[in-house]
C-alpha cells in the first residue's frame, strides 16, 4: 500500500463517525470522478489529505482546499495526526486581517444578527419588522426594474426607525439607492457586482459559500458576514453543492469564527437548536416563518429556541 494511500485511509478512520461525510455521487463519462494532480502537490499530506476529502464527498474543489491544510497543518502542529481535522485560519492561509487592519474591509455588521428572515417581498418583510425580528433579508425576483425598485424602497422604508436590519439580495445597484443597510450575494454575483461602489456607498456586504474553496474565497473580500449551506435539504434554490449537514457546518464555524456567520438553509424548529450549537451567530429561515400559522409567534418561537 502506498503512503498516500495508507495515510489517507487512516483520515478516513479517525473521522468516519464525525459527520463529515456525503454520499459519493455517480460518476460517468460525462461527469468523470475529481482528479487529484501529483505534480501541484508540496508532499504527501497534501495528497492524502485531498484523496480522504474526494473519498468522504468532499467536491473536487474543497478536496483540494483541504489537501493543502492538510498539509499545512501537519507542518505547523509538528506532524502528521489523523485525528486532528484543519480548523483554523494558517491551515487554509487566510490573512490574519483585522477589519481595522484591511483598508478594503465591508462595513461591520453585528457580530450575532441573531434570526435571519428570508422574505419574499416588501410585505412581509414589514410584517417581520413587526415581530420585531433582528435581520430580514428581502429576496424579491422579478425582470421589472420598477417593481424592484418599488420592492427595495417599501422595504427600506419598513425598517426605518426599527431594530430590525435589512439586507437586499442581488439587487446592489437598487439597494445603493435606496440607502438599504446592506447587500447579499452569491458567488456568482462576484463577477458583476461593483464591490467597491457598495463599499464607498457604506452597505454591508454578506456572500454566500457552500463549502471550504468558497469561504476561503470569500474571504478575500472581507464581507461583513459569511453565509454558509445550504445546510440541509431545501427546495427554494438550487444548490451547487449537496446539503452540508451538521457535522460541516460545525466545521466551518471553528473555521471562520473570526466573521459574523449566517447558516442557512432547510432549517425549521425541529433542526434549529442543533444549528445555534455550532456557533454561528445568526441562523436564516424561510418557510419556518412563511408557511407557519401565525409567522410573528413562529419568530419568537424559533428565537426562545435558538437560545435554549
Amino acid at each position: 500500500m502506498s503512503l498516500v494511500r495508507d495515510l489517507a485511509d487512516q483520515i478516513i478512520s479517525a473521522h468516519r463517525n464525525d459527520d463529515l461525510s456525503l454520499p459519493i455521487p455517480q460518476y460517468s463519462i460525462s461527469s468523470p470522478p475529481p482528479s487529484i494532480d501529483n505534480e501541484l502537490a508540496t508532499d504527501h499530506y497534501e495528497l492524502a489529505g485531498a484523496l480522504a476529502a474526494i473519498e468522504m464527498g468532499f467536491i473536487e474543489s474543497d478536496a483540494r482546499t483541504l489537501g493543502k491544510a492538510w498539509s499545512r497543518m501537519t507542518i505547523q502542529d509538528g506532524g502528521f495526526n489523523p485525528f486532528k481535522w484543519p480548523s483554523r485560519p494558517e491551515h487554509f492561509d487566510l490573512l490574519p486581517w483585522t477589519r481595522n487592519m484591511n483598508p478594503k474591509a465591508f462595513k461591520e455588521c453585528p457580530k450575532r444578527l441573531g434570526l435571519y428572515g428570508v422574505m419574499p417581498d416588501a410585505d412581509w418583510v414589514k410584517r417581520m419588522v413587526d415581530a420585531e425580528i433582528p435581520t430580514v433579508q428581502l429576496r424579491f425576483k422579478s425582470e421589472d426594474r420598477f417593481k424592484i425598485r418599488k420592492q427595495i424602497k417599501e422595504a427600506v422604508k419598513a425598517t426605518e426607525g426599527s431594530k430590525t436590519l435589512l439586507f437586499i439580495n442581488d439587487y446592489w445597484k437598487e439597494a445603493i439607492d435606496a440607502e438599504a443597510y446592506g447587500v447579499h450575494l452569491g458567488q456568482e454575483d462576484l463577477e458583476d457586482a461593483d464591490l467597491e461602489q457598495i463599499r464607498s456607498a457604506g452597505l454591508r456586504l454578506g456572500l454566500s459559500t457552500h463549502g471550504y474553496a468558497e469561504m476561503v474565497y470569500a474571504d478575500r473580500f472581507c464581507p461583513s458576514y459569511i453565509a454558509m449551506g445550504a445546510v440541509f435539504p431545501t427546495n427554494l434554490k438550487k444548490m451547487p453543492t449537496a446539503p452540508q449537514g451538521l457535522g460541516r457546518l460545525y466545521q466551518y464555524a471553528k473555521l471562520m469564527s473570526h466573521y459574523p456567520l449566517v447558516a442557512i438553509g432547510g432549517i425549521d424548529q425541529d433542526s434549529i437548536h442543533a444549528v445555534a450549537k455550532s456557533g454561528v451567530g445568526s441562523i436564516a429561515v424561510v418557510r419556518a416563518i412563511t408557511q407557519a400559522k401565525d409567522p410573528k409567534a413562529a419568530v419568537k418561537h424559533l428565537q426562545d429556541l435558538m437560545r435554549a
